[in-house]
């Protein structure tokens, strides 16, 4: 992961933000260590990293910008907040992403959970309707579709599928948490929605982290 330079914080704002974001996790690593691995619990973890995204004063878009506007429509960044656990442990980034960026259904292989401190990103969820025998084609059908924003979020077990699709006038600043960092997810699937063709999502459409300087 490559280091980014942000606006200057000052030092107590970035212990806070930085004791915020342990405590978060701390709480939430209780959670789905005591817990099976469920709906139910995800709507825990999902209520825990709202309390983090509703501190909006310790992750702006002066310390966590968005893409250059040079970059195009559907720039992305994503900032790794723990860059200092174990690739077995969960992983928090904050992604800031320009409007127009979407993403092909993709899994994860590990739970998910996305909260919005601000900005628009439509998720549209799929259940496959084929019998998932054939690695390299996939049926899928949308389930359902729902904006992530203040105030409303979305979770995601193992197998679940989904596209993102950002709207509005200006970047989000999402966190996105993963059981386990989005580097190390080599088995996540994506398949291309106008063919149907299955493709190695990490292989094909991932790009590195960035950590906040």
């Amino acid at each position: 992961m490559a280091n980014i330079s942000t606006t200057p914080t000052s030092p107590a704002i970035a212990r806070q933000r930085q004791s915020a974001i342990d405590q978060t996790l701390e709480d939430i690593r209780q959670i789905v260590g005591q817990h099976p691995l469920d709906r139910a619990t995800l709507a825990v973890v999902t209520t825990r990293l709202e309390r983090l995204a509703a501190q909006k004063q310790l992750f702006t878009r002066a310390e966590f910008p968005p893409p250059a506007a040079g970059l195009g429509v559907g720039a992305s960044t994503r900032y790794r907040l723990n860059p200092e656990d174990a690739d077995d442990d969960i992983a928090l980034y904050l992604n800031s992403i320009n409007p127009g960026k979407t993403t092909i259904p993709h899994n994860h292989t590990t739970w998910a959970v996305i909260v919005a401190v601000e900005g628009q990103e439509d998720n549209r969820v799929y259940r496959r309707t084929d019998d998932g025998g054939n690695a390299e084609h996939a049926q899928l059908a949308l389930v359902r579709e729902l904006t992530v924003q203040p105030g409303t979020s979305i979770n995601f077990l193992p197998d679940d599928i989904h596209s993102i699709h950002v709207v509005g006038n200006a970047p989000t600043l999402h966190f996105h948490l993963y059981g386990q960092p989005l580097e190390t997810l080599s088995g996540r699937i994506g398949v291309e929605p106008d063919t149907g063709k299955v493709v190695n999502y990490n292989a094909t459409q991932f790009v590195p982290s960035e950590v906040a300087a």
